[in-house]
């Protein structure tokens, strides 16, 4: 049997975070949700997840703040990070995958099935 793979979400609404470890434990991955942004590189050093699922909009500091810390610890470079985001205009998605270099985009609301392709395109990605 294949080790469960790990996420780690980084989400500061409680439901929401709730919604999509719900999501993805029931689908065999193992979830750790961090709701503080400024525990995001702790976590990520600890808990060494295969993706992270990163929302933008958070207090103290905002997800691109994350982003670019996560990206700039070498041992971490290539961790695929999903955006998630209620930020949905055009502009935002092309900025997020293409300036930034994000290994993917969701944007809020969101559904079951758009949250489990996103995940196994992540994989599917970094398998190659």
């Amino acid at each position: 049997m294949r080790m469960k793979r790990k996420i780690l979400v980084v989400e500061d609404e409680q439901d929401i975070a709730d919604l999509v470890k719900l999501v993805l434990e029931t689908s065999n991955y193992e979830v750790l949700t961090v709701l503080d942004p400024e525990k995001a590189c702790n976590a990520v050093a600890s808990f060494k997840p295969d993706a992270v699922i990163l929302d933008l909009l958070m207090p103290k500091l905002d997800g691109w703040q994350v982003f670019k810390m996560i990206r700039s610890d070498a041992a971490f470079a290539a961790l695929p990070i999903a955006i998630l985001t209620a930020k949905s205009a055009g502009f935002d998605e092309m900025v997020g995958l293409h300036v930034m270099k994000a290994d993917a985009y969701i944007t809020k609301p969101f559904g079951k099935r758009e949250l489990l392709d996103t995940i196994d395109e992540l994989f599917s990605k970094s398998n190659q």
